[in-house]
């Protein structure tokens, strides 16, 4: 570790480990590693949770019982005896020159054995009354002559989060161990930021977190920790990007509209101003040389498909095949029938002849004529094609591989073994943080030479927070504004013991030729959880409803069973539907939603079926029945009943879950962003952000700046890795 006119830096300090300090033995070592400390900078990065002010030194006359309070004084006696139990009890009489007071520690490990006659030390303590006389019992105790950094007394003294069976004493023991062999640490951030923001110095900064001098200190010195590790974040984002716009080699597209344009053309309504802006943005990244990396933000219903669509048109007109992969085989399936249709309105596919007739969605011309797009299917365990009703799995794969197929719909099964695209040139991914990163890799993979543009989509609206920090080297698209003619959900939260009323909204509405869906979490009785299954309330619901026909589809379901399902409800042969939680459910007849067990979802998976109803001509209505047991329950479902604004939503979800686990819905295993609060620091943010971009425009391999270069790398460690193949 450091020493004398040595400047340690933070790379540095992330090659030491935490065991090199003292105190920390192989035992607390382990410990701490399960916590994700195992070197000197994790170690300095556990920052204190709370601070005591003792800089008040008290006169030992004038101590009142209760509070704590700091004394300091020589010590007059010091005794020890033994007590039931092998107890040892430590007393020590120190007197000032006001007065005196008793200390009675009761153990045999702790640093007060130091303590002799004559010595002049320090306490702090809760004082009370014992037998007349002023008592501390287990105070803090520093003798001043051999501890000239009081750490413990007569200053603000730092409480570290426990770890384990690691005691906040030890913690603070040993990052005081760890600033003092390693400052001082060096400053790699160029001085003009630390001017512009108002940092402290990095070596000040770590000094005052830990070991503040006064409380004024202590606001300050977070703020330069959070700024670095927003900073190293963003640095690592930005050259990511630099890197796909300098080296990535893409694909100039010079669409014709010979597809395209019919199909908007003859779509049965215009664009929204939002998918129009939307639909441009993408186009300008198309027709660029290298590949597009874009994300697609849009509520349920905002028309994120025909968007999508429109621009794979552009790509297919060039020659090029396309894919759109999503994570369930319903909504792949779901998927291939909606982008069939829209081909089919434009006259650019016949529309699904004898699968797709038997899916609920017949034929909208009768003509045998080769489509103009050829689109296909391919799940884990279906095969389709819209100019082929009875094509296999082996001809679907060599058609792809051929060229034949112009746009392929599938699950993760599109970038198995033995798929193999002729030249792919653009793919969509729906859904993506039900994606691995690896898997998105794979894709990327199946383009022989230049790589494909990538549309990642998501209907889950991602605060504006969460966008900077999780895909800040995205370009970000939002579809903002809904489709004219479309109403709110009305959204009501019953108790359980209102479920009749529920029951009969589902009658009313059936009765008036409407549909339902009823949602819980389980498809299983489970002992373990008490929520309700999907398969014991399906058969609950046929027995209270016996006039309506109750289907049920769930994830366990065999992909055929699932199919009929669909199909039986979009034929409108089916009134009510009990459903596992899935995306990618279309049924514009659909009108009333029950979530049962609501208190059990995630505000964005509420939000997300909610928005599968209303989404025909008729208004739809979102019933949540809960009993809510905590506060974060009750206030996510407020939240729903107070808002159908999706990203509101994602703000008070982020605000009532904390920050957490930034990196979770983008690659589990990521770490935590340790200091920063992404919604209370969102002013750091964006200036860490601005900092970054602009230093790697002006540094983009950051040459000038290696230790900066060093730092984010050894920092983030495998999370750049991630970064830089997402």
């Amino acid at each position: 570790m450091g020493t004398v006119g040595v400047m340690a830096t933070l790379s540095r300090l992330t090659q030491v480990s935490v065991g090199e300090l003292k105190g920390i033995g192989s035992s607390r070592l382990a410990t701490l590693a399960k916590s994700g400390i195992r070197t000197v900078a994790d170690m300095l990065h556990h920052v204190p949770r709370d601070y005591l002010d003792r800089t008040e030194v008290t006169p030992i006359a004038k101590t009142l019982v209760g509070p704590e309070v700091t004394v300091v004084g020589e010590v007059r006696s010091v005794s020890s005896r033994r007590a039931r139990g092998n107890l040892q009890i430590t007393e020590a009489r120190i007197g000032d020159d006001s007065g005196e007071i008793k200390a009675v520690w009761f153990t045999k490990n702790y640093p007060f054995r130091k303590v002799k006659e004559g010595d002049r030390v320090a306490l702090s303590g809760v004082v009370e009354r014992f037998r007349g006389s002023l008592q501390m019992k287990t105070p803090d105790a520093e003798v001043l002559d051999e501890a000239p950094e009081r750490i413990l007394t007569g200053r603000i003294v730092p409480i570290h989060p426990q770890v384990g069976k690691v005691s906040p004493q030890i913690i603070r023991d040993a990052v005081h161990n760890a600033l003092k062999r390693s400052r001082p640490i060096d400053d790699p951030l160029p001085v003009e930021f630390k001017a512009a923001r108002g940092l402290m110095d990095r070596d000040q900064a770590f000094a005052s977190i830990h070991f503040p001098e006064s409380r004024e200190e202590i606001g300050p010195a977070r703020k330069r920790l959070v700024y670095d590790e927003l900073f190293r974040l963003e640095l690592a984002l930005a050259m990511k990007r630099r890197h796909m716009i300098l080296e990535a080699k893409g694909t100039a597209h010079a669409p014709t509209g010979e597809l395209a344009g019919p199909f908007l053309d003859r779509l049965p309504y215009r664009l929204t101003a939002a998918q129009a802006r939307v639909l441009d943005e993408i186009r300008s990244d198309l027709t660029a040389p290298h590949p597009m990396h874009r994300l697609l933000q849009g509520e349920v219903g905002s028309g994120k498909t025909v968007v999508a669509v429109a621009s794979l048109l552009d790509v297919i007109e060039g020659g090029h095949q396309t894919a759109i992969m999503a994570p369930t085989e319903v909504l792949a399936e779901q998927h291939y029938l909606g982008v069939n249709d829209l081909l089919a309105k434009a006259a650019l596919s016949p529309g699904l002849r004898g699968e797709g007739e038997r899916l609920g969605m017949e034929s909208l011309f009768s003509g045998e004529e080769d489509p103009a797009v050829h689109l296909g299917l391919l799940t884990g365990s279906a095969a389709a094609a819209n100019y082929d009703s009875g094509i296999t799995r082996p001809q679907l794969l060599a058609d792809v591989a051929s060229g034949q197929v112009d746009l392929l719909v599938g699950t993760h099964a599109l970038i198995q073994e033995g798929v193999a695209f002729s030249r792919l040139g653009a793919a969509v991914i729906d859904e993506q943080h039900r994606f691995g990163v690896a898997q998105r890799v794979r894709l990327k993979e199946k383009s022989d030479g230049a790589e494909p543009d990538l549309l990642i989509m998501t209907a889950t609206p991602i605060p504006r927070t969460l966008s900077m920090t999780l895909y800040g080297d995205l370009d970000v698209s939002v579809i903002d504004e809904m489709p004219p003619g479309r109403s709110p959900v009305r959204t009501r939260l019953l108790s359980k013991a209102e479920e009749w009323r529920a029951i009969e909204h589902i009658e009313k509405e059936v009765g008036e030729g409407r549909q339902a869906f009823v949602v819980c979490p389980l498809v299983e009785d489970s002992p373990k959880v008490e929520a309700v299954s999907a398969v014991s309330e399906h058969r609950r619901l046929s027995l209270l409803m016996p006039d309506l026909r109750v289907g049920l589809i769930h994830g366990q379901l065999p992909s055929r069973e699932k199919e009929e399902v669909m199909a039986s409800l979009r034929a409108g042969e089916l009134d009510a539907e009990r459903l596992e939680v899935e995306v990618g459910i279309d049924v514009p007849n659909a009108t009333v939603m029950v979530i049962l067990d609501a208190d059990r979802f995630g505000l964005s998976q509420l939000h997300q079926l909610r928005g599968r109803v209303g989404r025909g001509s008729h208004p739809g209505t979102c019933l949540l029945l809960a009993d809510a047991s905590t506060q974060d329950a009750v206030d996510r479902l407020d939240a729903m009943v107070g808002s159908n604004d999706g990203f509101r939503l994602a703000e008070e979800d982020l605000r009532i879950r904390g920050h957490g686990t930034v990196f979770g819905t983008r690659q589990s295993g990521m770490n935590d962003l340790v200091l920063a609060d992404i919604m209370a620091d969102l002013e750091l943010l964006v200036a860490a952000r601005r900092d970054a971009f602009g230093l790697v425009d002006s540094d983009p391999e950051l040459a000038d700046h290696p230790e900066l270069a060093e730092e984010v790398s050894s920092m983030l460690g495998e999370t750049v890795d991630w970064l830089f193949i997402a």
